[in-house]
């Protein structure tokens, strides 16, 4: 079976490990979007020990809290449907009242024309996200 993110990074790799990565994904519409993605074809959660899991969602709310501090979105959004890409992956998305589709999910309807005055520095990303990750057991 061919899995995308098993054969492909996801997106930009900002951090990675033997057990998952972070990507940021080019999407114009939304800067900062980022994946988190389980290195190991998994299809569900369940699947996944309860140390693994909870690695894997310290790491998601590592690179939320990252970030909220470098964008200052008005409002995070966590998603993990697997329907597309049945392997367990995150997406951690910054959402600005006036980006595309806000209030709608990403992947609704367009509520208005791309948001250009948003930016993301994916360097300054990378290196805030490489000083706190990984996360251990005791954070």
């Amino acid at each position: 079976m061919e899995c995308e993110l098993c054969d492909k990074p996801g997106g930009w790799v900002l951090w990675q490990d033997d057990s998952l990565r972070v990507v940021l994904v080019d999407d114009a519409d939304y800067p900062g979007f980022c994946r988190v993605i389980w290195a190991e074809h998994v299809v569900e959660m369940t699947e996944l020990g309860s140390e693994e899991r909870d690695y894997l969602m310290r790491t998601v709310f590592m690179v939320e809290s990252v970030l909220r501090q470098i964008m200052k979105p008005d409002k995070m959004n966590l998603a993990s449907m697997g329907n597309v890409v049945p392997h367990i992956h995150w997406h951690v998305i910054p959402r600005f009242v006036e980006d595309r589709h806000f209030p709608q999910p990403v992947w609704g309807q367009p509520q208005r024309p791309r948001l250009v005055s948003v930016q993301i520095d994916r360097l300054v990303l990378k290196k805030e996200l490489q000083a706190v990750l990984p996360v251990t057991k005791e954070e």
